[in-house]
């Protein structure tokens, strides 16, 4: 009689946990590349020598043997020649265990299984297998030879992002939530959206190329839409997502772009997307990022006479904070030890060959100053390693004329933070991206760079303002300004800045040098987005300070909570306050610029629970938060989510006045076993960036 098969038993609960895959919510056998996996076939009678077997993985419409799109796995005759292999290890009775093993560098998708036998084709009930990267496979081009840090950028589906300012990091908690319902399902419409060629999907190169692109929604109608404009009244704000998961969820429910991104949200969901398909990847903060539009490695930053900067002046921008993400994988398109993490980044910035994508560039590119390899090298240079001009714009016969203050060269790309391996702290990795500010090999990876950018001194404005400057365009690194006489400035709060109280700033002068000085001081405190706009002028101070010899004096500058709380209740951003002071010697040519930019401060949210709770076993959770500010805190919405534990919810609290208390709760139901994390985050007119996070061990 012929041969039939009559059952495939995927063995998921065998196979998945070898693979690592057994948090993905979905029914079907998903596997890694270049590791074995078995697979049990049932048959009508006994298998003998003499039947002709053939199981067979397709990918794409139309699978073909030649286009290496169709793998026919025969385990009594030779090797397949696509690298895939399969064996019988057990045949008794009409049950057959076989073992396949994929190619290291097998396109990643989905496959459809069917098996062969004579004229017989058996296509099984969620036949569909899902093959992975592998970065625990030491042929896998993603391969990555440490535990703990697979646990962390494969596996770990919560984390947090590091925002705020150079002056003052803080996280914000963020669920990538790669395992959740339909999130693979996602990254694979995403995968044939993409159009990469099915040879393309075996490197994961081109692939992270492409995914940055489809992450915004700019050129392809991806998954997210940008927006900085303050108004997100026809979407989400970006401030209001505390995950992926309800993004890619939405996005591939309409197959339209969600509203709206921001830098960080970008970040969370090319993070979500890139461990979902197996690349190890982490959210990587740079702190005041340049960016420099014509890439000529300085940002020309405008300050009128009172001190406050101009938005409207510059091309340039330096944003507080900036999120992309690293990507961990060999570069075999490049010369020998470009290998590692590599950048890319998904929010739309500037067009890369057309497009807006950016990425993969190796880190090692940047901080040797090899910008010329791909992808987008002096872009991610800039970002990290621009320098900063300033200018001081007055208006002279009625024309604007320009004088350059000073020149900033270490202010740039400082603090580069990423979460911390196995632990919930920052890890500061700015070393891996650019060599100790000042030393010898800093100076020659940017002489190196130097000379790929171009890079010339004159002030660029939309105003194209006047006769260039008389210095010579210098085509060598800008010198940092170092002062005649020791001049310092430090600027500082003198009490917490807390929405609704007065803030309270302090701008110090010091100088070294004998002698009597006066020294003429302008400051500015001004509220900005974290893109740097300015989004209002709170006060300025305008005074002549004398100071003998080596010594230093403390001049106030007080803003009183009428002046800003306006704006904050307009502003659909989290705003942070921004302050700059000109300092200038009489009698020389010594000029200082600084710039300092804090969050404000909140009260928290507290998160009540038990430590442990058991699979399946229903627990409460409670949320409460006191309003501790002077004022009353308008339309409070506080979203939370926990991973295994509960979807995301909103609950709408209204208005809480100061000194009264709000209380959530929110019964939960844990799915699966380990360390889970609730996340909760509190929005109001007021305020947008209280957020809070809780662990708890589900046995």
């Amino acid at each position: 009689t012929d041969l039939k098969v009559t059952a495939i038993d995927f063995l998921k609960s065998q196979n998945c946990p070898q693979h690592h895959t057994d948090a993905y919510n979905i029914k079907n056998l998903v596997v890694r590349r270049g590791q074995p996996f078995q697979l049990q076939l049932t048959f009508s009678r006994e298998l003998k020598a003499s039947d002709k077997l053939a199981v067979r993985f397709g990918i794409g419409e139309k699978p073909t043997k030649p286009k290496g799109t169709l793998m026919s796995l025969n385990p009594r005759r030779e090797q397949d020649l696509s690298g895939w292999k399969i064996s019988i290890t057990k045949n008794s009775g009409k049950e057959c265990l076989l073992s396949v093993t994929s190619s290291p560098s097998a396109p990643v998708g989905k496959y459809n299984l069917n098996v062969k036998t004579g004229a017989n084709i058996y296509k099984p009930e969620n036949g569909v297998v899902y093959l992975l990267f592998n970065p625990w496979c030491q042929d896998d081009v993603v391969f990555l030879d440490n535990e703990e840090q697979r646990k962390e950028y494969v596996l770990n589906d919560t984390g947090c992002i590091y925002v705020g300012s150079a002056n003052s990091i803080y996280e914000r908690p963020w669920n990538f939530g790669q395992f959740e319902e339909s999130i693979l399902d996602a990254c694979m419409y995403l995968l044939d959206k993409s159009e990469l060629k099915l040879t393309s999907r075996r490197n994961p190169v081109p692939l992270a190329r492409v995914m940055s692109a489809l992450v915004n929604a700019n050129d392809d109608n991806g998954v997210l839409l940008g927006n900085w404009s303050g108004n997100y009244s026809n979407g989400t704000s970006p401030m209001d997502w505390i995950g992926s998961v309800s993004i890619l969820q939405q996005y591939y429910k309409t197959k339209k772009p969600v509203c709206y991104g921001q830098c960080w949200v970008f970040a969370g969901v090319l993070t979500t997307v890139m461990r979902c398909l197996g690349i190890p990847s982490r959210c990587v903060s740079t702190f005041n990022s340049a960016h420099d539009t014509d890439e000529n490695l300085h940002v020309d930053v405008y300050l009128n006479e009172k001190g406050e900067k101009m938005n409207s002046m510059s091309f340039d921008s330096v944003w507080n904070f900036h999120v992309w993400n690293d990507v961990w994988m060999k570069r075999s398109d490049l010369p020998a030890g470009f290998d590692g993490w590599q950048a890319i980044d998904a929010t739309p910035q500037e067009q890369s060959q057309g497009i807006f994508q950016c990425g993969p560039c190796p880190l090692k590119a940047v901080r040797d100053g090899d910008v010329y390899l791909p992808y987008d090298g002096k872009f991610v240079y800039a970002e990290v390693n621009a320098d900063q001009v300033y200018w001081l714009v007055k208006k002279v016969n009625g024309k604007e004329k320009y004088f350059r203050l000073s020149t900033e060269t270490r202010s740039i790309g400082v603090n580069i933070s990423t979460k911390a391996v196995g632990q919930d702290k920052r890890e500061d990795i700015t070393l891996q991206y650019k060599y100790p500010e000042g030393s010898e090999k800093e100076r020659q990876a940017m002489e190196k760079a130097c000379s790929f950018i171009r890079n010339s001194l004159f002030p660029r404005s939309h105003y194209g303002a006047g006769e260039p400057i008389s210095e010579q365009s210098e085509s060598i690194a800008l010198q940092q300004t170092v002062s005649k006489t020791g001049l310092q400035i430090d600027i500082t709060n003198t009490a917490a800045l807390y929405p609704g109280n007065p803030l309270e700033l302090a701008i110090t002068v010091k100088i070294a040098a004998p002698g009597s000085w006066n020294i003429n001081l302008v400051g500015a405190c001004q509220l900005q987005s974290y893109t740097g706009k300015v989004e209002a002028s709170l006060g300025h101070i305008d005074e002549t300070i004398k100071l003998e010899g080596n010594s230093e004096k403390q001049v106030p500058l007080k803003i009183m909570p009428e002046a800003y709380m306006k704006t904050l209740a307009s502003v659909e951003d989290e705003v942070l306050v921004h302050i700059t002071a000109i300092a200038e010697v009489q009698g020389l040519d010594d000029k200082l610029t600084k710039e300092m930019t804090k969050r404000f401060e909140y009260p928290p949210i507290t998160i009540q629970m038990p430590e442990t709770a058991k699979l399946n076993k229903d627990f409460n959770c409670a949320f409460i938060f006191k309003n501790k500010l002077n004022v009353p805190l308008e339309n409070c919405k506080l979203m939370v989510e926990g991973l295994g534990l509960f979807k995301m919810t909103t609950f709408d609290q209204g208005d809480l006045q100061p000194g009264r208390i709000m209380k959530s709760e929110i019964v939960c139901n844990p799915t699966r076993v380990g360390e889970k994390k609730i996340v909760a985050k509190l929005t109001s007119t007021q305020v947008k960036g209280i957020s809070a996070e809780k662990s708890i061990t589900i046995s």
